[in-house]
């Protein structure tokens, strides 16, 4: 049975020690861990996903969470992890404001698969480069229980990435279940990114919606300055 579901694929990157291993076995498991791995190069945790629940569309898939390893010196061995990405989780440690302001560069290094030339310039946010973006990105926020909101935010009173990337955002800490329990606003956040992501995976967002989902046959552009499928 478990041949016949779909799947996507979600990387999840950001400086190390931000709390994404954390965070991927929160979502994967409903359970905190009490002592997270250091990842080396890339951990894969995988759930079971309900899209469009409750509506005549729902259909399970797999989600795949691609846990990469933050660590400087694996950064030229990281691109063979950004092929057939269908949705980026953005993650900073909100005790860490340099963490956050890294997000653009991790935002980069995704969408140009590692590309050294396309970083030269030291991981500076170019807005233009993001403007055509159309793969789904949540920004999420670690380590509530250490931190007043300390991230860097925009007139709107949005985290600044979150806003010039488009993307939805939460904070949390990861060692409390109830952060992103069924029915809290932050699942809720969590299950319409990975709706978005499915739907970038595969055909139409009308056919998604009607429960009539195929892999598409040939491959799509996500980016203007880049192509994943």
């Amino acid at each position: 049975m478990a041949a016949n579901i779909d799947k996507v694929k979600i990387v999840v990157v950001g400086d190390s020690g931000v709390g994404k291993t954390s965070l991927v076995h929160l979502i994967c498991h409903q359970a905190p861990t009490t002592n997270p791995p250091y990842t080396i190069g890339c951990s894969v945790e995988v759930k079971l996903h309900d899209y469009k629940a409750g509506t005549p569309g729902e259909k399970t898939f797999f989600v795949e969470l691609w846990d990469i390893g933050g660590s400087t010196s694996h950064q030229n061995s990281r691109s063979i992890f950004y092929n057939s990405v269908h949705g980026i989780m953005l993650v900073h440690d909100l005790s860490n404001r340099k963490s956050h302001q890294n997000l653009r560069k991790w935002l980069g290094e995704v969408i140009n698969r590692g590309s050294t030339k396309d970083n030269a310039n030291g991981g500076d946010y170019d807005q233009e480069l993001f403007a055509g973006i159309q793969i789904p990105i949540m920004v999420v926020g670690c380590k509530a229980d250490q931190a007043q909101n300390l991230r860097e935010k925009s007139p709107s009173g949005r985290s600044s990435v979150a806003e010039e990337c488009g993307a939805d955002e939460f904070n949390l800490d990861c060692n409390q279940v109830k952060h992103i329990s069924p029915g809290s606003t932050n699942a809720v956040k969590l299950t319409k990114f990975f709706d978005k992501a499915i739907e970038r995976r595969y055909q139409g967002r009308e056919s998604c919606s009607q429960g009539h989902i195929t892999p598409t046959m040939e491959r799509k552009r996500f980016f203007k300055t880049s192509h994943v499928d």
